[in-house]
């Protein structure tokens, strides 16, 4: 697909602000180089899309038949929304070609690495919905989900769903993540996060993004508590 204009017409999504839509594509590493640039990176837009895609997927899951129980939900969500299903889709959508990258991230090969393309994906469809509304995401999303696995490949890896299943069979405990601390440049980021279980930390984790920190944390406690 030759640009963004092209790709939005070809999947007949009309929009009211396609600089909105742009800014979904531009990675904090493309304007640390170009400082000039009178640009938002997508980091907001990405905090927009997490939550338009657990709604989206809640109600896609709910509505499938047969009926899904509540943990059939969970886990099949969980295997929906983790970061290697976010970036097979983008890739599926050929949207990873319109990202905007710094020449470092362009170097290591950005443009697939999966937690660059997951958070634009995911700022992509909070873009979408904060110009058009639901709709044209829902329309997408089922058009590419049956190219998208939802069986229990990736579930091993899920160490928060896990965590959340062994922990909340007694309702009355709860799980939070906190952020401990991230450093290093916006090319090689580097974020710490601590899981605790009833204001109880039980765990650190360290990933090139929040996502994976958090599964690394909950592995770390799953281990503890199993043992």
């Amino acid at each position: 697909m030759k640009n963004l204009h092209d790709w939005l017409l070809a999947h007949h999504i009309e929009l009211n602000d396609f600089t909105l839509i742009q800014r979904a594509f531009i990675h904090s590493s493309y304007l640390n180089e170009n400082p000039n640039e009178d640009f938002e990176d997508n980091q907001r837009l990405e905090f927009i899309g997490d939550a338009v895609l657990q709604l989206w997927s809640a109600k896609y899951l709910y509505d499938r038949k047969p009926a899904l129980t509540e943990g059939q939900m969970t886990k099949m969500r969980a295997s929906l929304v983790n970061e290697a299903s976010l970036c097979n889709m983008a890739i599926v959508l050929g949207l990873n070609q319109f990202l905007r990258l710094g020449q470092g991230e362009i170097r290591e090969n950005g443009t697939e690495k999966a937690s660059i393309v997951a958070d634009m994906f995911e700022s992509f469809l909070g873009a979408l919905y904060l110009d058009s509304g639901f709709e044209p995401i829902d329309s997408l999303l089922k058009s590419i989900i049956d190219q998208i696995e939802l069986s229990e490949k990736h579930q091993n890896d899920d160490y928060k769903t896990r965590l959340q299943e062994f922990v909340q069979a007694d309702d009355k405990r709860s799980i939070e993540y906190i952020l401990v601390s991230e450093s290093g440049p916006s090319h090689e980021r580097r974020f710490e996060m601590a899981v605790y279980i009833d204001k109880m930390m039980f765990g650190k984790g360290y990933g090139n993004s929040k996502k994976r920190a958090e599964q690394a944390a909950a592995k770390v406690a799953l281990e503890k508590l199993v043992r």
